[in-house]
């Protein structure tokens, strides 16, 4: 079981709930922040004295107010993480129900468990922590697993990404369209192009055109 134990989470109830599974577990030797810089610098700070935490327990969201911050979420926080301490077991702890951003903590941030705040939460929590401690397994709440492995059925090809990158850079449906006959790329019709970003815009669950594109430019696909 962990020794040490580093929490981010802005909200006090859910903090001491976080807590109250600790002690449940007979880990002891745990730490709060309410901020991401704050969480990472006394991360920081224990592995220069030697004494690193072996599990991070994270929220995604975190309310900065007035106070300027550097690391904004929690999906940055993680990231810094596991590049600052690779081996550290991490647990995305959150409402996040996107598939596509719970996938990118997986594939792209290495996280070892996502646990969906929930009526369920508590037990979760507690049987992520007990997995991912005693085993290289991972876990994700069901609530959302079934979701993502229901999306993964879906798969970007190169026309779909030529797609994304020409919206971004301004250009209309139409006139993709017209360049695509130009170079001959299929499907190049009107009503392929359509389907195309209706799956995409489904698959990301993006409110419109421009929400798709933000998303894909923040997951770095373009």
């Amino acid at each position: 079981m962990f020794k040490k134990v580093i929490v981010a989470e802005d909200v006090d109830a859910i903090s001491l709930g976080i807590e109250q599974v600790l002690k449940e577990l007979n880990i002891v030797n745990f730490q709060h922040s309410k901020y991401c810089d704050e969480a990472f610098l006394k991360m920081r700070a224990a592995i220069n004295q030697n004494e690193p935490y072996d599990l991070l327990i994270s929220d995604l969201s975190f309310k900065t107010g007035h106070r300027e911050v550097k690391i904004k979420d929690g999906d940055e926080l993680i990231q810094k993480v596991r590049d600052l301490q690779p081996d550290i077991k991490i647990i995305a702890f959150s409402v996040e129900d996107k598939s596509y951003r719970i996938k990118s903590l997986f594939d792209n941030s290495g996280i070892d468990a996502f646990v969906l705040k929930s009526m369920n939460s508590i037990e979760e929590l507690k049987k992520a922590i007990h997995i991912v401690s005693t085993s290289d397994q991972t876990f994700i709440s069901p609530e959302v697993a079934s979701a993502l492995q229901e999306k993964n059925n879906f798969e970007m090809d190169d026309v779909d990404i030529q797609i994304l990158k020409h919206l971004a850079s301004g250009t209309s449906q139409d006139e993709i369209i017209e360049i695509f006959k130009s170079l001959e790329v299929k499907p190049n019709s009107k009503s392929a192009i359509e389907k195309r970003l209706s799956k995409l815009k489904d698959f990301f669950k993006a409110n419109n055109t421009i929400h798709l594109v933000s998303i894909t430019k923040d997951m770095g696909i373009i």
